[in-house]
């Protein structure tokens, strides 16, 4: 990924994606109007920030694009597997409950809201359509990502060796200890999961969300993804971390347009 400011507030872009139709952005933490603990760009509403300050951090954020909150589509997030596919009909709605969204109309925008769950975006050059979801260790045990492609198989027609994917900031596997949910659901749904659960020094693993996002990704016949390489909980100068800040933070955002 490749950072740029604009307009004084910094996103990132994914590097693998091309310039030109499509546009992009993952929003840090920054350049927002919200107090702690939700300083500064909170883009949600689910928390307890204000939502005069949410609306005015999304205008702040949507606008470095050309969109206001009404001028793309949200998701209900559930933490889940479902995906709906959205128009320009739906700006400004909450389709779902769903954590994944595709359109292959022009101009129709996606937006969702992150603090330690992975961003997945999906590009089809080819058919020219575009798919968003969300995986934290729930959704990814349920696999969507996979369902993300195979939507936009079922819907466009896309190859998934046509697709580009990209995995934004999410918790690593440096600070994402888990317990015995977590621990059993990837044991009973991955090939070699010892190689997710990674042994520490103390008496839990760590789950390494990143890369079974892109497993799940290459399973489902994605060849090209991208991974930002930046963990959340690390990075809480940048982005929110629901698990580093004991669930008192806010939410960053993003936002993908075709």
């Amino acid at each position: 990924m490749r950072q740029f400011i604009q307009d004084g507030l910094p996103f990132f872009r994914f590097e693998s994606f091309p310039n030109g139709r499509i546009r992009q952005a993952i929003f840090t933490r920054q350049g927002g109007v919200s107090p702690a603990p939700y300083d500064s760009l909170n883009l949600s509403a689910s928390v307890s920030d204000s939502r005069d300050n949410v609306y005015a951090n999304r205008a702040r954020a949507y606008g470095t694009h050309g969109r206001q909150s009404d001028g793309l589509a949200h998701a209900h997030l559930v933490h889940g597997a479902d995906v709906v596919q959205v128009t320009q009909q739906d700006h400004g709605r909450h389709a779902g409950p769903a954590d994944g969204l595709i359109t292959g109309e022009a101009g129709c925008g996606l937006t969702m809201n992150y603090a330690d769950c992975a961003p997945i975006f999906l590009y089809d050059p080819v058919r020219q359509a575009i798919g968003l979801g969300h995986a934290g260790w729930q959704g990814v045990v349920k696999d969507l990502p996979g369902a993300l492609v195979r939507a936009m198989q079922a819907a466009f027609g896309s190859r998934p060796a046509d697709l580009l994917a990209g995995i934004g900031p999410c918790i690593g596997p440096c600070c994402y200890e888990v317990g015995e949910s977590v621990i059993s659901a990837v044991q009973e749904t991955f090939m070699e999961p010892a190689s997710l659960l990674l042994p520490q020094p103390g008496p839990r693993p760590h789950f390494d969300l990143p890369e079974a996002n892109r497993r799940r990704l290459s399973a489902a016949g994605v060849q090209q993804i991208e991974l930002s390489g930046l963990c959340t909980a690390c990075r809480t100068d940048l982005f929110f971390s629901h698990r580093a800040e004991k669930g008192r933070t806010g939410r960053f955002g993003v936002l993908f347009i075709l």
